[in-house]
C-alpha cells in the first residue's frame, strides 16, 4: 500500500541540528510520504538560509520552501532596517510566508513593547505582499488576537503549534486562520488540551507539523524530531477523531497547498 501523501507545514531544517543531514532529512521524509517540507526561519540569518537550502535539494527527496521572519525570542533584535530585510527577502520565489511572527508572553525572552513592534510591522510586510502568516502565540492569544483584528480579514495563516485553549482556537478559526497541531498531540494526559482542540478543529481547518527539531512525537521522544516524523502526529489525529489516516493525511495536504500556493510553485518546479 502507497504512504498517505503529506506536508510538513512547519520545520526548521535551518536549525544548527541539522547542519549535516537536512538533505538526507528530506530523503528519509519523502519515503514516509512527506512531499513537502516548510522550511521556517526564526531571524533573519536563519531565513536566509532557509532561503538558500530550497535551492539545493536534490532528487529523491521531499521538495522544500521557506518562510521568513524574526521570531518574538528575538524581537529585541528588530530595527528600522528589518522590515526592509525581510521584505527583499520574502520576494525570492520559495518564499510562501512570512513566519514565524507573534508573541510570546511566556518566556519573554523579548521586551513585550519590542515584541509587539516587530509583530505588527512583520504583519505589515505579510500584507503588502499578500503572504499569508505563521504564528507563534504563546500565553497572548487575547493581545495577539486584538492585533490581528486590527488589520483586518486580510491577513491570513496558520496559528502554528497550538497550545492554546479550545476557546482560543474558535477565536483565530474565526479570523478564517488554520490550526497547526505537532508531536504534542502524542505526548498522553499532559496534552488533553491539544488533544481536545485536535478533535473539534474542522479538518479543512487543520494543518499538521513536526516543528522539527523540536517536539517528537511518542514514541520518538527525547530523540531529535525530523519531518519522517510527521505520519505519527497523522495518526494519532485520526484515532482522536476517529477518522482513517487518508482522510486526515489528504485533507491536511490540500489544506496546506491551498494555504500557501503551493500548486503552482510545485507544478513549476520551484
Amino acid at each position: 500500500m502507497n504512504e498517505p501523501m503529506l506536508v510538513d507545514s512547519h520545520a526548521h531544517l535551518n536549525h544548527p541540528e541539522f547542519n549535516h543531514d537536512w538533505k538526507d532529512a528530506l530523503r528519509r521524509a519523502k519515503e514516509v510520504g512527506v512531499e513537502v517540507v516548510l522550511n521556517v526561519g526564526y531571524d533573519i540569518p536563519s531565513s536566509e538560509l532557509a532561503v538558500r537550502q530550497c535551492l539545493e535539494v536534490l532528487e529523491g527527496a521531499a521538495k522544500l520552501f521557506a518562510s521568513v521572519a524574526v521570531h518574538p525570542h528575538d524581537a529585541k533584535s528588530w530595527d528600522e532596517n528589518s522590515a526592509d530585510k525581510l521584505s527583499k527577502l520574502a520576494r525570492h520565489p520559495s518564499v510562501v510566508a512570512i513566519g514565524e511572527i507573534g508573541l510570546d508572553f511566556h518566556y519573554d525572552f523579548s521586551p513585550r513593547d519590542a515584541q509587539v513592534q516587530a509583530f505588527v510591522e512583520q504583519l505589515e510586510v505579510a500584507l503588502q505582499l499578500n503572504l499569508p502568516v505563521v504564528l507563534h502565540i504563546r500565553d497572548a492569544h487575547k493581545e495577539a488576537l486584538e492585533i490581528v483584528r486590527t488589520l483586518g480579514t486580510s491577513v491570513h495563516g496558520v496559528a502554528h503549534c497550538f497550545t492554546g485553549t479550545w476557546e482560543e482556537a474558535k477565536g483565530w478559526l474565526d479570523l478564517g486562520f488554520y490550526i497547526g497541531i505537532t508531536g504534542i498531540v502524542t505526548f498522553g494526559r499532559k496534552a488533553e488540551s491539544v488533544k481536545e482542540v485536535a478533535m473539534k478543529v474542522p479538518l479543512d481547518r487543520m494543518l499538521i507539523e513536526t516543528d522539527a527539531p523540536y517536539l517528537a512525537p511518542s514514541p520518538n521522544r527525547g530523540k531529535r524530531n525530523e519531518p519522517a516524523f510527521l505520519p505519527l502526529v497523522a495518526k494519532t489525529i485520526s484515532e482522536i477523531r476517529g477518522t482513517t489516516l487518508n482522510e486526515v493525511s489528504e485533507t491536511t495536504f490540500q489544506n496546506a497547498f491551498s494555504l500557501f500556493g503551493l500548486t503552482e510553485k510545485v507544478l513549476m518546479g520551484l
